[in-house]
């Protein structure tokens, strides 16, 4: 071939290379990726994010929550990161992706300075928040499979949250023009929890503006979404348009003015959507806590109910399958919406009334002047139990002033606590936990509960 020739051809092939650059789809997959409303992985398996929050800045020397999270069977784990405006800085972002690849977790990494903008004094900008990103690129190119970029927590508080829209999109255009190719989560405004909606009202601007179109919008749900009218609306309006959408952090209903955790949990999952409890453990308040101290042994009954109560992390999550994880049966449809195949759930045969029998163990979690933290474990016998009655009477004046889990009320001393919807039902030795809050003065001993089976 003359050297003519080759010059011509190789002349012809870069413009071929140029011109397939230039058509390159904006959303072609490198990993983690949106398609439709759904995450899916680089190979177009959706994935379902089942996991928890772990405040990871704050506890560095914790590294064994990664591993114990895991064994409780999340898939993900939202790691709280610094970028030094507040705390921090988090220079361990290595460490922390290999800890989340050794324990086959998916790594949603989030800067936590950002919480609050605009209302709390000492918070980071979203700007802010990228440059700390590009700080730690050379850490996180290449992980896309595994690591799922959270801009900002929070990131606008209560006042002036209409600047949300513009900071959001602006933090967006920034990392990609810094090359980051990584599925993005957006948190909205109003500390999360967009009760102003206007995240909600700006949903199709904020995706417009990945030129990759490959972000997921995150909501937090607290106590603006304590009722289940408030939660299915909300979820509505973003699967009814087919916009990407997470439960970013959310708590639980401790008191009625909480979250309606288990309307959020069975929507999550009929319409397939990925949730992420706050949190492990650490809380300044400790009633957010999963585990007591970090110890895995010793969960709460928060901690009990997201990882094995009904839709729960233990029954719903899937492993990913960068991990190794199944490829589940179905596939996604056109619209992105998951079709997931109808499961019959077979009916119990009741068991024989005799030979029911449950025992109930009474412990103190946490005491403080004038009140206390306690809970209730519920354990049947050698026959499955289809539902239960705990009793027990206060010897020192104390009284209950709240509970879940169970249905509690109070005849003077005398306390009734009956199972609630879910958890009635258990199996041979199977148990559960319900907890309260409670009074006291004085002294404050622990009664004898007794355990009546139906």
């Amino acid at each position: 071939m003359s050297r003519r020739l080759i010059a011509v051809g190789a002349a012809l092939l870069a413009v071929a290379a140029s011109v397939l650059m230039f058509v390159r789809p904006a959303d072609a997959a490198v990993g983690l990726h949106i398609s439709g409303r759904n995450i899916v992985e680089a190979n177009g398996t959706p994935f379902v994010m089942r996991g928890v929050n772990h405040p990871h800045v704050w506890y560095t020397g914790q590294t064994r929550a990664f591993a114990d999270i895991k064994a409780l069977g999340a898939n993900t784990v939202r790691v709280v990161l610094g970028s030094g405006e507040r705390w921090g800085p988090s220079t361990d972002v290595a460490n922390v992706i290999a800890l989340c690849k050794q324990n086959r977790l998916i790594c949603v990494l989030e800067v936590h300075d950002t919480t609050g903008y605009g209302e709390e004094g000492a918070a980071a900008s979203l700007d802010e928040a990228v440059n700390y990103w590009i700080s730690q690129k050379s850490a996180l190119v290449g992980e896309e499979s595994r690591v799922v970029i959270n801009i900002g927590n929070e990131p606008i508080g209560n006042v002036d949250a209409g600047q949300w829209t513009d900071a959001t999109a602006s933090a967006i255009r920034k990392m990609r023009t810094n090359g980051f190719e990584h599925l993005l989560m957006v948190d909205g405004p109003n500390w999360g929890q967009d009760w102003q909606f206007v995240m909600r009202d700006n949903a199709q601007t904020i995706l417009d503006a990945d030129s990759r179109r490959n972000t997921v919008l995150s909501i937090h749900m607290y106590s603006v979404f304590n009722s289940a009218a408030a939660i299915t609306n909300y979820l509505d309006h973003f699967q009814n348009r087919g916009w990407p959408l997470v439960i970013g952090e959310f708590g639980w209903q401790f008191n009625s003015g909480e979250v309606d955790h288990e309307t959020l949990l069975a929507e999550a999952q009929a319409r397939g959507l990925g949730y992420l409890a706050w949190s492990w453990s650490g809380n300044s308040d400790p009633i957010l806590d999963m585990a007591l101290d970090f110890d895995p042994a010793r969960l709460t009954t928060w901690g009990q109910r997201i990882f094995n109560g009904a839709n729960g992390i233990k029954a719903t999550a899937k492993e990913a399958t960068v991990y190794g994880g199944a490829v589940p049966t179905g596939s996604p449809s056109p619209s992105g919406s998951a079709t997931p195949t109808p499961t019959a759930t077979p009916t119990p045969t009741p068991p024989p009334t005799t030979g029911r029998s449950c025992t109930a163990t009474y412990r103190i979690v946490g005491q403080w002047q004038g009140g206390f933290q306690a809970e209730v474990q519920v354990k049947a016998g050698a026959t499955a139990i289809s539902g239960w009655t705990v009793t027990w009477t206060f010897a020192n004046g104390q009284t209950v002033t709240q509970g879940w889990n169970a249905t509690v009320s109070s005849s003077g001393a005398a306390v009734t606590a009956r199972n609630v919807g879910y958890n009635g039902s258990l199996g041979a030795g199977a148990s559960t936990v319900f907890g309260f809050l409670g009074s006291w003065n004085g002294t404050n001993g622990a009664p004898t509960p007794t355990c009546t089976a139906t």
